[in-house]
């Protein structure tokens, strides 16, 4: 139940730690100042849209999404957000070709090396299906998770950073809910695709707890970080690079490494959920279709990352709260299918 669990979980922290929050752009575009509040509400409001989202796809041995959109919104909306999905995780995937790009390039790399470097293996890793991405994921988020927890500490440490707080200065706590509801649909898309592969409600809890916890403690500490250097993250298009500006070259070569491997986790979440639901009405293997999704996907590249994240993403945020509060009230209209 635990190894089930805790790989779920890394599926989920996999899905949601990509180019764009692995970076801070992300967190700096919704909380930033007085969002101590905001990301708590988060904690809670992502543990339980995660518990729901498996929760359903459990009970429908789901393998693709759509049933699951289904049993949210009902099925006369599931064909416009089914529409959504599909949109937003091929932009999405795009700004996270676009991260990599644009991480490469922070090292005077042309963008179009650090886009080859990412498209090669994210077709590679579906020649082994959903095993494949699921053991990429195991391996990587552990190592990610680590690596970025001790980064902003460091910071936390050497810049006598307080964790604690001003409870009179929370204006910024409805940040909350487009921030939650922004990663909704892709939650969807990629916990869809595993109903099948559950096995109890047990690793339900496990997974969806351990993620709001996860995420809420990384996210409260780096917000915490970038608020100590606004004025300068808006000179950075990946903010942070920012609070890496001092460290020695060797700790930025790393931390650029593991922000790397979260643009890619987030790319095959990505991919996984288009190509499980293109699977339903095109039977071809898995890495069939991710190479002609992966290869309408280059050209859009070169629109930009922070371009991409600053339209895009609060977009997406304030279209999603319908299925957000739809899933927050699911408990309580059907208490007695989920006890």
């Amino acid at each position: 139940m635990w190894k089930s669990g805790l790989k779920w979980m890394f599926l989920i922290v996999g899905t949601m730690i990509g180019a764009g929050y692995a970076s801070g752009r992300e967190l700096w575009q919704f909380f930033g100042h007085e969002s101590g509040l905001a990301i708590l509400l988060f904690t809670i409001l992502f543990s339980i849209s995660c518990y729901v989202v498996l929760h359903i796809s459990y009970e429908s041995r789901s393998t693709h999404y759509l049933p699951v959109l289904q049993t949210i919104v009902g099925k006369k909306l599931s064909f416009l957000y089914d529409g959504m999905i599909i949109v937003y995780l091929f932009t999405t995937t795009v700004i996270m070709l676009a991260g990599s790009g644009a991480t490469w390039h922070a090292f005077r790399f042309p963008n179009w090396w650090g886009i080859l470097f990412i498209v090669v293996p994210l077709i590679a890793v579906f020649v082994w299906d959903i095993k494949g991405v699921l053991s990429l994921n195991s391996f990587i988020l552990p190592l990610l998770i680590t690596g970025l927890l001790a980064t902003l500490l460091i910071f936390s440490y050497q810049h006598q950073l307080s964790f604690i707080p001003d409870i009179s200065k929370q204006r910024n706590w409805t940040s909350a809910f487009p921030f939650t509801a922004l990663n909704i649909l892709p939650l969807i898309a990629v916990l869809g695709a595993i109903g099948n592969e559950m096995k109890g409600r047990g690793e339900i809890w496990i997974a969806s707890v351990g993620s709001g916890v996860v995420l809420g403690v990384i996210s409260y500490i780096y917000n915490n970080s970038l608020v100590q250097i606004s004025d300068e993250v808006l000179l950075y298009e990946i903010p942070l690079f920012a609070i890496l500006k001092n460290y020695p070259y060797v700790m930025f070569l790393f931390i650029s490494v593991l922000l790397w491997l979260a643009i890619f986790t987030t790319a095959v979440s990505g991919t996984l959920g288009l190509v499980t639901r293109l699977r339903d009405k095109l039977h071809y293997p898995l890495w069939v279709l991710a190479t002609i999704v992966v290869l309408l996907m280059v050209p859009l590249t070169k629109i930009g990352f922070s371009t991409l994240i600053e339209y895009l993403y609060p977009l997406y945020g304030i279209l999603n709260l319908y299925v957000l509060s739809c899933i927050i009230v699911y408990p309580i209209v059907n208490r007695y299918k989920i006890e």
